[in-house]
């Protein structure tokens, strides 16, 4: 491949990363074109590491990059596998002119394989299995190519028990040493299946092309994935990500604060200044800046599917403590209690979480959703949460099962405090249906949609002042 066709492959290659949710400014590429002078292209992984080092921010994103630079600059062109020097070495199993390939014999050649534990042999097998029995003709004429009739051939996780007798012949079976064969032979097989989804990647991305493929090849980053649509690896992957977001609104916060404007005018140094210049202000002097710290509270729905959402962003909130004067928390399903007494000082958050689930009071009737009789009970039982230095944030999707609103009593809560938002997290285009009471709410504060982890984060930075 030539500096030109490289660099145009680098451009598509950063296309497709921005496309999969990283950030990549201009500078951050003009960097990475520089480093193509320093490395050996013929060396793909002093390329890839070039590149992310450049380009990478966050650790979480490296997964992502990683898949899409196996599709835009691959390890191999075409099929070496086939007819080649390396079939012929590795011996019987591969499909001849006359019939399909022998599964068993390929079984057992991934059996040796596993337990020889040799990277590079596995990655050519994955390659030769992928040829062999990774095709199916989807129409006349096209063919397509498929992860799962390879692995479902082979089978790799049955041959753990005689994996485990090869390894660990003559020794005690149960022990430490059954422990830790396991283990090295999982991840053997977790890396086997691993190339084999990289090698049918390739091949599809040569049929059809790598930017065709780049959209579909890997999956949203964590902090892009709908909160209601989340599944429970992607709200532990959003949870891990809470304290090293809340440094970074930090940071950035301080940053902002720190460079932010000046007080009111000090007009008597001014004046005192301007005597040495005649009498002219040619400078001006200003108070020091004391940026103000909100109170808040957060009122949250728990229930259902909204329990994720409202359990990151308390999180988040609890997180970012330091920011503010004080914060409380409120959980509710059908009626409210106060969750602050669960977030001490120290506590680990997910016990926190867990214990509020457990011994919170939030069911009064039935159980379902009722924001109505939840804010009537809120402002009853809690008169003084709310004040004019707090900041009030309401979670939930507003589903309210049809029930009674409270409007009157939640239009006298957003009038007593100093900012009042209401965030949530179900996509605007289904406000409004069903049973939803975004209509009767947004009239009385503003709503705001935040369905993941980046919508949140652009809130909070603007919820907290410079």
């Amino acid at each position: 491949m030539t500096t030109g066709g490289l660099v145009d492959r680098q451009i598509g290659f950063f296309g497709a990363l921005r496309e999969a949710g990283l950030s990549i400014a201009l500078s951050e590429v003009l960097d990475a074109t520089r480093a193509l002078g320093v490395v050996d292209l013929l060396d793909r992984e002093g390329l890839r590491a070039a590149y992310a080092a450049t380009v990478l921010k966050r650790p979480a994103h490296r997964p992502a990059f990683d898949a899409l630079f196996d599709l835009w600059f691959p390890p191999v062109v075409g099929d070496p596998s086939a007819r080649s020097a390396d079939a012929d070495e590795d011996g019987p199993g591969e499909a001849g002119e006359d019939g399909p390939a022998d599964k068993e014999a390929l079984r057992g050649r991934l059996r040796d394989l596993l337990l020889e534990g040799d990277e590079e042999a596995l990655r050519r097998f994955a390659r030769e299995t992928v040829r062999e029995l990774g095709r199916a003709d989807t129409a006349p004429g096209r063919q397509a190519w498929f992860s799962y009739r390879v692995l479902r051939g082979l089978s790799p996780e049955t041959l753990m028990a005689s994996l485990l007798e090869a390894m660990l012949a003559g020794q005690v079976r149960g022990g430490m040493a059954e422990k830790v064969a396991r283990q090295t032979l999982s991840e053997r097989i977790r890396s086997f299946s691993e190339m084999v989804e990289s090698e049918v990647r390739r091949r599809l991305a040569e049929d059809r092309g790598p930017e065709a493929l780049s959209r579909t090849a890997v999956q949203p980053l964590a902090e892009q994935v709908d909160f209601l649509r989340a599944s429970r690896n992607d709200m532990a992957e959003l949870r891990r990500q809470v304290f090293p977001l809340a440094r970074r609104l930090a940071t950035r916060l301080t940053a902002r604060r720190r460079l932010g404007r000046s007080g009111r005018l000090d007009f008597r140094r001014t004046v005192r200044a301007s005597l040495g210049t005649g009498g002219v202000p040619l400078v001006t002097h200003h108070r020091p800046h004391k940026p103000h710290k909100p109170e808040l509270v957060v009122l949250c729905d728990v229930s259902g599917s909204v329990a994720g959402f409202a359990h990151f962003t308390l999180m988040l909130a609890y997180a970012l403590s330091e920011q503010f004067t004080k914060v409380r928390a409120f959980a509710f399903i059908d009626t409210v209690d106060e969750v602050s007494r669960f977030f001490t000082p120290g506590v680990d958050v997910a016990d926190a979480l867990s214990r509020m689930s457990s011994e919170a009071s939030l069911v009064w009737f039935d159980g379902h959703s009722d924001y109505g009789h939840s804010i009537e009970q809120f402002a009853a039982r809690y008169p003084d949460a709310v004040g004019p230095r707090t900041s009030l944030l309401i979670l939930g999707d507003a589903r309210n099962n049809y029930r009674a609103t409270a409007v009157p009593t939640l239009r006298a809560l957003v009038q007593r405090s100093r900012h009042a938002y209401w965030l949530n997290p179900e996509p605007q285009a289904y406000w409004g249906s069903g049973d939803s009471a975004t209509g009767a709410y947004g009239d009385v504060l503003e709503m705001v949609e935040v369905r993941n982890a980046v919508q949140l984060e652009a809130f909070v930075q603007r919820l907290l002042p410079t």
